[in-house]
C-alpha cells in the first residue's frame, strides 16, 4: 500500500464519548460469535463505546461474552434472528452511532432480508455493511443510491461473485478492476478480501501487503468489520479507515501466525494482537 495515514490521535484529556460510539447489529441464533468478535474488536482499535443490538433471546448470552459491550436486545423472529419490529429500535439507536455495523451473523431469509433492505438507508451513520447485510442488498444500486453517508462493503469473493453475477475465477483473475467498478458503481468503499486484500473508493485502490493463510479461519472477516467501524467511529474518512483497518488486520494475523503458526490462529488470536500491530504502526510512522 501506499502511505498507510497514521492513527487517530487522543488529546490528553479525552473520554470515551469522544472516541466514537459502534452500534454493531449482528447475531442470531448458532451464530452470537460473530456480532461478539466484530464487539470486541471494535473496542480494542479504538471505539470508546460499543453497543451490540441483538434478538432479545441472545441477550444474555451478548452480556456474558463481552462484559465490556453495552447491548440493546431488539424484537427477533421466531428463528432467533432480527426481526422487521426491530426497525424502530434500530433507527433510533443508529442516530446516536459513530458508525454502525450490520450483517455478521444474520440470515437473510424472510422478514430479516426485509428488515436489512429497509434500515441500509435509514442509517445516517457511516456504515459497514458485510456478510448478511451484503447478501440481502445484493446488487441492488438503487439502495445504496439512498445512502447520504459514506459506506463500507467487505465481501469475500464468493460473496463478490453473488453480487457481480460473475464467477470466482474471473473475480479473481481482476481482483483490483472488479472491486474498482464495484465501488464506483454502488458509491460504496469496497474491501474485496483474500490473499492481497483489494482496497477501492472508485477511483484510489490499493492492495495490502500484510496477512498469513493462517487467517482463513472463521471470524476473521468479522473482527475486520469491528475494526473498520472504529475507525470510521473515530473520524476517519472512509477509505482511510478502511485502507487502515485491512492493513492493521493483516499485521495483527502476522503477530498471531507468529505464536501459533498458521495452522493454529483463531480469530481471537487476531484480536489479541491488535493493540501490538496498533504500536508497531505507530511507531514505523514516528520513524
Amino acid at each position: 500500500m501506499s502511505q498507510l495515514p497514521s492513527l487517530p490521535e487522543r488529546e490528553a484529556d479525552t473520554h470515551k464519548n469522544r472516541c466514537g460510539h459502534v452500534l454493531v447489529i449482528a447475531g442470531s441464533t448458532g451464530m452470537t460469535g460473530a456480532g461478539a468478535l466484530a464487539c470486541l474488536a471494535a473496542l480494542r482499535s479504538g471505539a470508546g463505546l460499543v453497543t451490540w443490538a441483538i434478538p432479545k433471546s441472545l441477550n444474555m448470552i451478548a452480556e456474558l461474552l463481552n462484559i465490556e459491550v453495552m447491548t440493546l436486545p431488539i424484537p427477533e423472529t421466531e428463528g432467533g434472528a432480527p426481526g422487521v419490529d426491530a426497525r424502530e429500535y434500530l433507527v433510533e439507536a443508529s442516530a446516536e452511532a459513530s458508525a454502525v455495523v450490520l450483517g455478521p451473523g444474520i440470515p437473510v431469509a424472510g422478514e430479516t432480508g426485509e428488515l436489512i433492505r429497509l434500515l441500509v438507508p435509514e442509517i445516517h451513520a457511516p456504515l459497514v455493511l458485510d456478510a448478511g447485510g451484503l447478501t440481502a442488498v445484493g446488487a441492488n444500486k438503487a439502495i445504496y443510491s439512498k445512502r447520504r453517508s459514506p459506506t463500507v462493503v467487505t465481501p469475500h469473493p464468493g460473496e463478490f461473485a453473488r453480487l457481480s453475477g460473475k464467477s470466482m475465477q474471473e473475480i479473481q483473475a481482476d481482483r483490483t478492476g472488479f472491486a474498482t467498478r464495484y465501488a464506483k458503481d454502488t458509491g460504496t468503499v469496497t474491501v474485496l478480501k483474500g490473499a492481497g486484500t483489494v482496497v477501492s473508493d472508485g477511483e484510489k485502490s490499493e492492495i495490502n501487503e500484510t496477512g498469513n493463510p493462517g487467517m482463513a479461519t472463521a471470524g476473521a472477516g468479522d473482527v475486520l468489520t469491528g475494526m473498520i467501524a472504529a475507525l470510521l467511529a473515530q473520524g476517519m474518512p472512509a477509505f482511510d479507515a478502511a485502507r487502515l483497518a485491512v492493513h492493521l488486520h493483516g499485521l495483527a494475523g502476522d503477530i498471531a501466525a507468529s505464536d501459533t503458526g498458521v495452522h493454529g490462529v483463531i480469530a481471537s488470536d487476531i484480536i489479541a494482537a491488535i493493540p501490538e500491530a496498533f504500536q508497531i504502526h505507530a511507531a514505523n510512522k514516528d520513524e
